[in-house]
């Protein structure tokens, strides 16, 4: 056992196809490194908890951590380790469906591991990401595991296998936060009410957002980012017949658009949480940037695409 130990986490994105994923219709989601969660564990006397929501003893954590808390109990009575300290730090937003909650258990789990210097697996670590989000969520999909823990694109569709594919794209990728805490909830069944007065508008938008995170998949395996800005762009716009967007997402994808952006959109559950939108260079990202937080946008982070894995823009 290591005196102290550290695991990392990257935030996630859904770069194309939510909602219609509900549907039958693929999705497209992606680490995003820029914003992470950063977990250290050490020996303690009894088991605590140091984080910006709750410090304290682990066994007082208010309900929103239970799953946290219960993580940490399951690590240490699998690898019968001692009490120990567990401080967390993260720049990822919560409920802004950047995977907060899975990218804090990727590295409270990695760090654990680490500090009982057992080799990390990926089924391993999914096995307790997963535990820990069914505490959390109840049902979840388990793309968030995936994407927060990976560092490749992940293609998925309801009932089937993830697919990972390469980021082989030029062009930094921007996600701004609305400040507002995502109504995914609501959007979820808004849509599905559309899908009942109003059937064949909202299921050719459903068909062809699956079509276009098809197509998108295509401009990233093929460094064609511009083609994928065309497809955001497009993306948008159907979201937004599906009642899905709301004025502070639409006016930030319009800021980004107009300020250089290849193409821009929300990503996520909708009315609130974050949009994206893809530039060319680190340059034009960082000026897109600075204009989303002039309108209004609570924060900002850039994200450099392409091969080797990407990495984050100082600014």
């Amino acid at each position: 056992m290591k005196e102290i130990a550290t695991g990392q986490a990257s935030g996630k994105i859904i770069l194309m196809g939510e909602h219609a994923v509900v549907y039958g219709e693929p999705a497209i989601a992606m680490p995003f490194s820029a914003a992470q969660v950063t977990a250290v564990i050490r020996r303690s006397q009894t088991d605590q908890l140091d984080s910006a929501y709750y410090t304290g003893p682990l066994a007082q954590v208010p309900q929103a951590l239970n799953n946290l808390k219960e993580l940490l109990y399951m690590l240490r009575q699998d690898f019968s380790a001692p009490p120990l300290l567990c401080t967390i730090t993260s720049t990822i937003p919560a409920e802004r469906g950047m995977g907060s909650s899975a990218a804090v258990a990727v590295a409270v789990t990695r760090a654990f591991l680490a500090w009982q210097q057992v080799e990390e697996t990926p089924a391993g670590l999914l096995h307790y990401v997963n535990t820990s989000e069914k505490i959390a969520h109840g049902n979840p999909s388990g793309i968030d595991a995936a994407a927060t823990s990976g560092r490749e694109p992940i293609f998925f569709e309801r009932d089937k296998p993830f697919s990972a594919f390469p980021l082989n794209l030029e062009g930094c990728l921007i996600v701004a936060d609305t400040g507002v805490k995502g109504k995914t909830r609501d959007t979820v069944r808004d849509v599905a009410s559309l899908l009942k007065t109003n059937p064949r508008q909202a299921q050719a938008a459903i068909h062809q957002l699956g079509t276009l995170t098809r197509q998108a998949r295509e401009a990233i395996s093929a460094n064609q980012p511009r083609l994928l800005g065309l497809l955001m762009n497009e993306a948008h716009t159907l979201l937004q017949k599906l009642s899905v967007s709301d004025p502070m997402l639409d006016q930030l994808v319009q800021v980004a658009r107009h300020n250089g952006a290849m193409g821009a959109k929300l990503t996520g559950g909708g009315r609130g949480g974050c949009m994206i939108a893809l530039a060319p260079d680190a340059r034009s990202a960082a000026s897109i940037a600075k204009q989303l937080e002039d309108t209004g946008a609570a924060a900002t982070w850039i994200q450099r695409l392409g091969c080797p894995p990407a990495v984050p823009v100082s600014l």
